[in-house]
């Protein structure tokens, strides 16, 4: 593994945040006051992104993505998590498992993805199954040639603005030597099809503007040649192509405290009490120091789970230990911002609180810290019959 960045990746950072700060920072105060990022900047955003080349730049360049490696996306995520999830949503990173769409599919779903002509969201949790996938209640049952779905899923992420949605769905049961157990497969369905409803979610405080919906399908008829992958092979199609988005929350944690911390160096400076600069009390300068280290560790963490993937190695734990210590480390860090600017910290006129209250769905979505856990353990003890 390089400890550097070569002279292309220097310049993907560089590009990404000159974007970021040219194209999301200014509209950032609007989406806090409103809690809704305008479908006209939604647009203006993706084309703009469009135009510099950085739209799909996770997908393979055959599908007329942009092609990069593991390690150069969670660059690109990193610095997109210095900006209001809101706005950069639009930025544009269709959903990697979209690469598993097979003929027609992929002229109706992948490549107008790849190109920025329609939206996509992803569709697993449901009121009864967060953590536990295969506890999923929303189901879909043979027809003839169809599958009828039914049922329900809530917390689907920019579902408001998605023109189609990858959904998992439980279409059958297995018996297993631990019971029975779900089987799983994945569907796209678009939106306004028959029988399909996507509903306003829940007014969540962290990342306003980033709109979670209730997806709802009552009788809803999804012809066979609708389905993602092959029948009950749903929960392995997630596994392959799904669980490095837990990389990306460790990416964007480490973005978003690396300009948290930015922010705060200067009032640390700047700031006088008792007649000198605050950073010359030890208990104001260690926090900066543990800080900064924090970071740094959740930042190499990260790099190395993505290096690995790159590498083609198991990646499994690393992805989640990354998951795990950065968004922990995020909501840490935050605190301590807050912390060092006092009252002011929580005032509406400085981003701190935003920062903060952004950070505390880090630990839950993709994967819990406790999740994160079961899996670091499971890697450690399985090798040896435990």
């Amino acid at each position: 593994m390089e400890f550097g960045l070569s002279e292309e990746q220097e310049l993907i950072v560089r590009s990404v945040r000159n974007f970021v700060e040219n194209e999301i920072f200014p509209y950032e105060s609007e989406v806090e006051k409103t809690g809704q990022v305008r479908r006209e900047l939604g647009r203006q955003i993706a084309d703009k992104c469009i135009e510099a080349g950085f739209y799909a730049s996770n997908l393979p360049n055959e599908v007329g993505g942009g092609g990069l490696s593991h390690l150069e996306f969670t660059l690109v995520e990193r610095e997109l998590g210095r900006g209001s999830q809101g706005l950069t949503v639009f930025f544009g990173r269709p959903s990697g498992i979209l690469m598993a769409c097979r003929g027609e599919q992929r002229e109706k779903y992948l490549l107008p993805a790849a190109r920025g002509e329609k939206f996509d969201a992803l569709a697993m949790t449901e009121p009864e199954a967060g953590s536990d996938v295969r506890g999923m209640q929303c189901s879909a049952k043979r027809d003839g040639g169809d599958w009828i779905v039914n049922g329900t899923k809530h917390f689907i992420s920019h579902a408001d603005i998605a023109d189609f949605v990858i959904v998992f769905v439980a279409t059958g049961q297995e018996e297993t030597p631990r019971g029975p157990k779900k089987r799983i497969s994945c569907f796209l369905v678009d939106r306004g099809a028959p029988g399909f409803e996507i509903a306003p979610g829940y007014d969540s405080i962290s990342h306003r503007g980033y709109q979670n919906c209730v997806l709802r399908f009552d009788d809803c008829r999804l012809p066979a040649s609708q389905m993602l992958g092959e029948e009950h092979r749903g929960f392995e199609l997630a596994e392959e192509w799904l669980y490095a988005t837990r990389l990306t929350v460790a990416a964007t944690c480490v973005g978003r405290s690396r300009r948290a911390l930015e922010l705060a160096v200067p009032h640390v400076v700047e700031r006088r009490q008792f007649g000198k600069q605050i950073g010359k009390f030890q208990g104001v300068s260690f926090k900066l120091a543990d800080m900064i280290t924090e970071i740094d560790a959740a930042d190499w963490l990260t790099l190395a789970a993505a290096w690995r993937l790159d590498a083609e190695l198991p990646a499994a734990r690393q992805i989640a230990s990354a998951k795990l210590y950065a968004s922990e480390m995020l909501a840490r860090v935050t605190d301590e911002c807050i912390q060092i600017h006092g009252g002011m910290g929580l005032m509406a006129d400085l981003p701190f609180a935003r920062f903060w209250r952004d950070a505390r769905v880090e630990r839950i979505w993709d994967g819990t810290s406790e999740i994160q856990r079961h899996i670091i353990s499971r890697e450690l003890l399985r090798p040896l019959g435990g």
